[in-house]
């Protein structure tokens, strides 16, 4: 009669391995599915959440970072202003806006531009009004940070 209950017990442990195994399997393929391998936003699709003048946003950052950083860090932000350099770096093309002379150079706005629209940037005259379109990440104390940069206008 032990020996019945015991293979009893036997058989319930490896059904519920079985179980928690295939579970395993499942949950695993649906985080590899949902979580690592989502698809990355389409910020030349994206609508923006702030319509914002460069010299703006660079005023802000530079009088209340706090704030600034927690309004607009993280999100798409259409800007518009004089655009006074383009920048090219190997593949990357970026698109300044200065507004200041500071220990290590310009100080501003820089966009660094998707591929796709760095030709549309280097064909815009230095010093003509643009609007670009940008995920802002941050403030380094000299440049307000927009990368995967569209061309609007």
């Amino acid at each position: 009669m032990t020996n019945t209950k015991e293979t009893m017990k036997r058989k319930n442990i490896f059904k519920i391995a079985i179980a928690l195994f295939v579970i395993g399997i499942v949950s695993a393929g649906l985080v590899f599915r949902f979580v690592i391998n989502k698809p990355h936003k389409d910020f030349e699709k994206a609508k923006p959440a702030y319509i914002v003048s460069a010299s703006e946003l660079f005023d802000t950052f530079r009088s209340e970072r706090e704030e600034a950083e927690m309004k607009f860090n993280g999100q798409v932000v259409l800007l518009n202003g004089k655009l006074d350099k383009i920048e090219v770096s190997d593949n990357l093309v970026t698109g300044v806006f200065v507004f200041e002379q500071g220990m290590f150079g310009d100080e501003g706005v820089r966009c660094t531009m998707l591929p796709n629209h760095s030709a549309n940037l280097k064909a815009i005259p230095e010093g003509s009004e643009v609007q670009l379109k940008g995920f802002l990440t941050g403030y380094n104390e000299t440049d307000v940070i927009l990368e995967q940069c569209s061309v609007i206008r």
